[in-house]
């Protein structure tokens, strides 16, 4: 039979603009408001904002509790909508056109005061859903509140850009002039830096974040990229603020972005957390896999002489198992990006060996030679039996994952690109081959995989993975037995990490 009175909601069926520009599904505004005490939605004198206002869902799901839960303080209808609308919600709109958006979400009109607003109290257009153009802050051809890209922001009048409200101000409390209970939204994720092909972009989301913590709510929600956990370009000083702060209550993490915004792909996944003004101690985490929960734990945030989080909850047991063995790690010798100081597209290369270009190059698509004077950096090893790996990542976000393309094991007179990173020197080809084994074991993926969730491969990512006596070659049954892993822990870590392909 089919259903001919069926009204979907408009703010599930909205694509995304971008990556960056990520519509929140009202079914994860709902999950995150459910992390909230019960309380606030019959306390009429809590105020909510969404700093980062696009649909306008944040304020939208909120109203529907309040006016539930203020129903038999405030009971007629009109009254509570005015007294929500006006007294209780708060909006920043990240641009022109999603101020009209949230507008029309939360009063049900793109005008605040017109005459199909539900709300009959304010007395302009905006209401408490704010938005107002700003410009950038430019400095060495870099805007000082959020890094962006002067060449690429500094725009027309008619064009966005991009200088939103709530991070292009040092009073962010002057905003509205009053405090908040809770502090909830979908912030930016990132923006261009206006760089080659390596600077990619800067993260975004943290900035508001840290904004947010300036105003001191009792609560602060937010849904943002997973990567601040190990990496992310700029989050260092955020990621060490994050983990040590003990009013972290609760991540709930996603490892595959589609959990939460379907036909999304964010390298790494993504998260949502509480933030409790009044909380002090563990943190509790819930790790999630095709939409239902895979484990909770109450645990520290970071593990001892750590500095990176590692989220799931399954894999610290085993980490605790493997560090009890104090032994030596593969980022002590791992090279850094561009061992060579070669570029990934370096093209000044013969494609056949001559008495002068007799250094094999290794680089992305067809190998070539190169002469040593080429070389830029460390020309020792350029004599010395290395492996090598790719520095991306091979597939997708598909679990389980490979993590590592095949190592490369690289004889003597050999070199690469930035495409590759030195894994390690070796005096013998057997240690070598031994080596490149050891690394294609889901032991091996699997301790990089707790650090490990962009695309591509630093030194950092090897941090967890020890390493071992490579005279003798290792197997993942010596590896399971050596460090006492249990059945039920190998089929944990055959979830994440695939054979090797």
């Amino acid at each position: 039979m089919i259903q001919t009175n069926y009204n979907p909601d408009v703010l599930t069926c909205l694509a995304n603009l971008s990556n960056d520009e990520v519509f929140t599904p009202p079914n994860l505004v709902n999950d995150m408001l459910d992390l909230l005490p019960a309380k606030l939605w019959r306390d009429p004198n809590a105020r909510f904002l969404d700093p980062v206002s696009k649909t306008g869902v944040c304020l939208r799901e909120i109203a529907k509790r309040l006016m539930l839960g203020l129903e038999n303080q405030i009971p007629n209808k009109q009254e509570r909508i005015n007294h929500i609308f006006c007294q209780q919600l708060y909006g920043i709109a990240i641009t022109e056109l999603t101020a009209l958006l949230s507008r029309r979400s939360v009063y049900c009109s793109k005008t605040a005061n017109g005459k199909y607003s539900v709300c009959e109290t304010f007395d302009d257009e905006q209401g408490n859903i704010l938005y107002r153009r700003m410009q950038h802050t430019w400095e060495g051809g870099k805007c000082t509140y959020c890094g962006a890209s002067q060449e690429v922001y500094d725009r027309d009048k008619g064009l966005e850009t991009y200088a939103y409200n709530f991070i292009h101000t040092d009073k962010p409390e002057e905003i509205f002039n009053m405090k908040f209970d809770v502090i909830i939204g979908n912030p930016p994720y990132q923006m261009s830096d206006g760089g080659g092909r390596d600077s990619g972009a800067i993260s975004l989301y943290h900035k508001f974040i840290e904004q947010a913590k300036k105003l001191n709510p009792r609560y602060l929600s937010m849904i943002i990229p997973a990567r601040w956990y190990s990496g992310g370009k700029g989050l260092d000083e955020f990621r060490d603020e994050m983990l040590n702060d003990k009013r972290l209550a609760q991540i709930h993490d996603f490892p595959e972005t589609s959990d939460c915004f379907p036909g999304l792909n964010i390298r790494g996944g993504v998260c949502y957390f509480l933030w409790d003004r009044e909380h002090k101690g563990d943190c509790k985490i819930t790790n999630y896999k095709n939409g239902t929960v895979l484990s909770t734990s109450q645990r520290p945030l970071l593990e001892p002489k750590s500095n990176v989080f590692v989220r799931y909850n399954e894999a610290i047991n085993i980490l605790r198992k493997v560090k009890k063995f104090n032994e030596k790690t593969f980022d002590e010798t791992v090279s850094t990006r561009k061992p060579f100081g070669l570029d990934s597209n370096f093209s000044d290369f013969n494609k056949s060996k001559t008495d002068s270009h007799n250094i094999l190059l290794y680089r992305f698509g067809e190998n070539g030679f190169v002469r040593e004077d080429q070389v830029l950096k460390n020309k020792h090893w350029i004599k010395e039996i290395k492996v090598l790996v790719s520095k991306a990542s091979p597939g997708g976000d598909s679990y389980p994952h490979q993590i590592i393309s095949k190592p490369i094991v690289a004889d003597k007179m050999t070199c690469s690109t930035e495409t590759y990173l030195v894994v390690g020197i070796y005096n013998s080809k057997k240690i070598a081959d031994n080596v490149a084994k050891y690394m294609q074991t889901r032991f091996f993926r699997f301790m990089m995989s707790l650090i490990k969730n962009t695309q591509n491969i630093s030194r950092g990512v090897f941090s967890f993975v020890p390493i071992q006596d490579f005279n003798e070659e290792w197997t993942d049954e010596k590896l399971f037995s050596k460090y006492g892993i249990t059945v039920s822990e190998i089929e944990f870590i055959d979830t994440l990490i695939r054979q090797m392909e």
